[in-house]
């Protein structure tokens, strides 16, 4: 692989065409998204987690999860073995720093579930612990806990987890392989937090909430892990009265940038950081060439974005400027069934 080729992976939903987990390529020199092919067939791997030595792909599947070794040359995903303990699919899967663990992110029934996970092989084996929430919120879709997103934090000192259904940022300890609740922060009722990311400082986490559309700004306590929020900002214009609902968010590796994606309004959000405070300020909305942006990611040189538009089935890569962080169109576009997550190998 050279320095301007890049590999990636969908993760998607297979109740229309799509046949699983598929690789593509990105070539920056060029500009050009190319190579879309099956990596590997699977039911509804909506969600794929690349571990921190590159060597293994974990995707959610039904019952628990699926994990790969990547052929990063070819794209190819060769299966090492599945768990699937539980009822239902997770929506979210995530790695430890050191690939010694795994967490999912269970919707349905509002769960975190910690698997043990074998570095030298990347075989996953027996569920060490679940984290059951219990509660709910005033919106029609919070009469249960849903458990969104289930993130290791950079020291690997604790999982977050963010629950939809209870307005919760939940911090576990997990060394033990034990999942111990140790802080919770609680959202505005009804915002329905979904996904998080942190400040590359490590000290600010930005939450994306589903239900009310919002960007949260929160502080990160890193030795007791507990959170204080500092702002709250709509990611959508004031006047835009339709359906939207808050997707993905990421940080520019540089902390400059936030970037959240809207579906219903179709946008990604660009947000310039404050060095000092850390708040964050609109810069633009930039349109993601297709209907209901479920995920995106900066590709390793961050000079590009790559969007997943579940409903219009196309994936549409951005030029992304890093000075201003804004984002423009490259021109280049592939097909694929109901994408959700995209990842890329760095």
């Amino acid at each position: 692989m050279n320095n301007t080729f890049f590999r990636g992976y969908f993760g998607t939903y297979t109740k229309g065409e799509s046949k699983g987990i598929y690789s593509f390529g990105l070539d920056t020199e060029k500009g050009e998204l190319t190579s879309l092919e099956v990596a590997a067939e699977l039911d509804s791997p909506t969600y794929v987690s690349i571990s921190e030595d590159q060597k293994y792909l974990y995707a959610v599947a039904p019952g628990g999860l699926a994990s790969y070794e990547i052929d990063a040359a070819s794209g190819g995903l060769t299966l090492i073995n599945k768990v699937d303990p539980r009822e239902g699919t997770p929506c979210y899967v995530e790695t430890d720093p050191s690939n010694q663990f795994a967490a999912a992110a269970n919707y349905h029934d509002g769960t975190a579930v910690l698997y043990k996970v074998n570095p030298q092989t990347g075989e996953l084996s027996e569920q060490l612990s679940v984290a059951e929430q219990q509660g709910g919120g005033p919106h029609e879709r919070q009469d249960a806990p849903h458990m969104h997103y289930s993130g290791f934090t950079k020291d690997g000192k604790y999982l977050i987890g963010v629950d939809l259904g209870t307005d919760e940022v939940v911090t576990y300890e997990y060394s033990s392989g034990d999942l111990k609740d140790v802080q919770r922060f609680a959202a505005s009722p009804g915002a329905g937090p979904r996904h998080l990311a942190f400040h590359p400082a490590g000290k600010i986490a930005y939450v994306m909430t589903e239900l009310s559309n919002e960007v949260l700004v929160l502080d990160y306590d890193q030795d007791n892990g507990s959170f204080e929020l500092i702002q709250t900002i709509k990611a959508i214009p004031a006047d835009f009265t339709e359906n939207s609902q808050g997707s993905a968010i990421h940080v520019s590796s540089d902390g400059k940038f936030v970037y959240a994606g809207n579906r219903g309004h179709d946008s990604i959000a660009v947000f310039a950081i404050d060095p000092e405070t850390y708040q964050i300020k609109l810069v633009e909305y930039a349109e993601t060439g297709g209907n209901w942006p479920r995920d995106f990611v900066m590709d390793p040189t961050e000079k590009f974005i790559v969007t997943t538009n579940e409903e219009s089935s196309n994936a549409v890569l951005y030029k992304r400027d890093a000075e201003s962080g804004k984002l423009s169109p490259a021109g280049s576009t592939l097909n694929v069934s109901t994408p959700v997550c995209v990842k890329f190998l760095k």
